[in-house]
């Protein structure tokens, strides 16, 4: 083992130790969306059907521990100056989002787990959550090649539909190249030919989607349309890139389209 590797493996092994089962077993549980700490310490789960109980407590000092354990793994910082931390968690690739203070009182954070299973528009309708016209729909704007854009607050399940979605067009159009622009990993794509770009500290999303018009995609998929991107985007949809698909932070699909325009 190398001593990169050794180390790893050390971080890794602390991290879980200050997680603890209070943290890891959630994680676990395929039942399980998010895992919330608050500032006050108590520990929120939030389960498929259930919503979202209070399971436990952590103390601050435990909470700051697994906060700067993760950013030491990323070979980053946390401070006072520097106090947020977006990144996926080392252990299992769920979204990781941590607040230390002055943000805060103290360390807060909220783990947002990876999909392991793609929940597709037949899922949906077997579930009852979509008619069939509502899916016929879907399916027709797809194949169509039009762009769709999925919107939603917090935790409605944005990517969830966005999966169902791309699993709809990788059995639709098995030979597009798809590339996918994130800040974390969260969208599941099964089709042969895809790309994954991730933003990053000097890269933002805007300069991602220059770079991709030089990949040759057939579609361009943005885990989340926001910022200055929203421009870029969809010059890029309407030069040549249709059938695209993107998440944005709106109650319904009138304000969605408001929303983007404020963010032009």
């Amino acid at each position: 083992m190398t001593s990169a590797n050794l180390t790893h493996a050390r971080q890794s092994e602390a991290l879980r130790r200050a997680m603890g089962a209070e943290i890891l077993d959630p994680l676990r549980d395929p039942q399980v969306v998010e895992v919330m700490l608050n500032p006050d310490g108590t520990l929120w789960v939030d389960r498929l059907g259930a919503g979202m109980r209070r399971t436990g407590t952590i103390d601050h000092v435990r909470a700051l521990t697994i906060v700067n354990t993760v950013a030491a793994m990323l070979e980053t910082v946390v401070t006072a100056e520097h106090p947020i931390l977006e990144c996926e968690l080392p252990l299992d690739g769920s979204r990781f989002e941590a607040l230390i203070p002055p943000l805060v009182e103290r360390a807060s954070f909220a783990l947002r787990k990876k999909a392991m299973l793609v929940f597709t528009l037949d899922d949906y309708v077997a579930k009852g959550i979509m008619t069939d016209d509502q899916r016929r729909a879907i399916e027709s704007a797809v194949a169509g090649r039009r762009n769709v854009l999925v919107c939603g607050g917090t935790g409605t399940g944005k990517t969830t539909l966005a999966n169902a979605i791309l699993d709809c067009v990788a059995k639709v159009d098995t030979e597009h190249r798809i590339v996918v622009i994130e800040d974390t990993r969260e969208l599941q794509v099964n089709a042969e030919n895809v790309v994954f770009l991730r933003t990053s500290d000097n890269t933002d999303m805007t300069r991602l989607l220059r770079a991709t018009m030089r990949l040759r995609p057939d579609r361009i998929v943005v885990g989340e349309v926001r910022d200055g991107s929203a421009l870029a985007l969809l010059k890029a949809w309407n030069t040549g890139h249709p059938g695209g698909v993107g998440t944005v932070h709106a109650n319904d699909a009138s304000a969605a389209l408001i929303r983007v325009g404020q963010l032009i």
